[in-house]
């Protein structure tokens, strides 16, 4: 059980019900992580308008799900985990595919190198140098990519923190985690 109140849609008015209606009309049912952040009207249009704005950038959908399992993974948030695996197999990721990731790992060069790059952030709490930041440029991003890529690390640390630390429910199918990797 959360250890807050999920809000429930049709309880809701104004801004908070609008921002929830466009949440329950995307997923076709609101996700029990934006109940609980919908306590706080702001904390939701920050996060939601997150999503959005990462949805439209230049990290493809797949990426930024292979980026969220690692990181969900790092961080041992069960919720996080479950949610990402279902909208990386829908933005085009197999099921093996997001198991190297939910492990840091793709058989793919640039994907590997964007991931073992979130979780050195992650790990390092964002204490990294030059070298890792040129690891990324060498596998063909530039600095519009990295700073997305900064950002979806930011994002997925925020909704791993609301999950862990509120206990939220998870509503998605459950995923197994792995022993958190030591980058």
């Amino acid at each position: 059980m959360s250890h807050i109140q999920l809000i429930n849609l049709k309880e809701t008015s104004g801004t908070r019900h609008a921002i929830l209606n466009d949440i329950n009309t995307a997923f076709g049912a609101t996700p029990n992580m934006f109940r609980a952040v919908a306590n706080s009207t702001a904390a939701l249009n920050s996060m939601w308008s997150a999503f959005a704005a990462l949805g439209n950038g230049v990290i493809p959908a797949k990426l930024g799900e292979q980026i969220a399992v690692a990181i969900a993974n790092q961080n041992q948030c069960e919720y996080c985990l479950a949610a990402h695996t279902v909208l990386g197999q829908k933005a085009g990721a197999s099921a093996a595919e997001m198991a190297a990731a939910q492990s840091g790992n793709s058989h793919d060069a640039k994907t590997d190198a964007v991931l073992k790059f979130a979780l050195k952030v992650v790990s390092k709490r964002a204490q990294i140098n030059r070298d890792d930041v040129e690891a990324l440029r060498s596998n063909g991003y530039n600095d519009e990519h990295i700073v997305e890529i900064m950002a979806h690390v930011a994002l997925n640390l925020y909704t791993n923190y609301i999950n862990v630390a509120l206990d939220v429910p998870v509503d998605f199918p459950k995923v197994k985690l792995n022993a958190a990797s030591k980058n």
